[in-house]
């Protein structure tokens, strides 16, 4: 018997519900939410917490990082998002990038390795061959990420993140 009672008020409720879209104008923000489902954005971010950790360290860099070092913003960014350090403390952006700063002050290869990344991401930007440094030579004059400007970015970066002062 119930189900007397509830399908007819059903299509009640849909009948009304077209009478009264019938005077309005079909929004985009509308057309989400009917897709999204009822009670789908209540309360609750459509974007993944992991999203927000990365996009809060994205405008940190974009803050903090000097002009003239897109290529390392990129390329830090790209190495801190796809880090094993970002997917377990994901709640903790900011010092995940500075962990991942000192990681890499701590390794020589991991150094170089970054320094060579935004090497390769500023030569592909300029449409321009990069600039290489080769140990035990000094670095060509025009070579704007040398293991020493990178080495010294990254422990600025550490610094203003203030990571461990209290």
């Amino acid at each position: 018997m119930s189900d007397n009672k509830d399908t007819p008020r059903s299509e009640a409720d849909a009948e009304l519900e077209r009478e009264i879209r019938k005077g309005r104008k079909f929004t985009l923000d509308e057309a989400i939410g009917r897709m999204a489902g009822p009670g789908a954005m209540k309360g609750v971010s459509p974007v993944t917490r992991m999203q927000q950790a990365a996009v809060e360290i994205e405008n940190w860099l974009r803050h903090h990082l000097s002009a003239g070092n897109d290529e390392l913003h990129v390329v830090l960014l790209r190495r801190v998002q796809g880090s094993e350090l970002l997917l377990n403390n994901f709640d903790q952006p900011l010092v995940v990038l500075a962990t991942f700063c000192q990681q890499v002050l701590d390794s020589d290869y991991l150094l170089k390795e970054l320094v060579r990344e935004a090497d390769v991401e500023w030569g592909r930007v300029q449409g321009e061959r990069p600039y290489f440094e080769r140990e035990g030579s000094p670095p060509h004059p025009d070579d704007p990420y040398t293991f020493e400007s990178v080495r010294k970015t990254l422990a600025g970066l550490i610094e203003q993140l203030g990571v461990g002062d209290g």
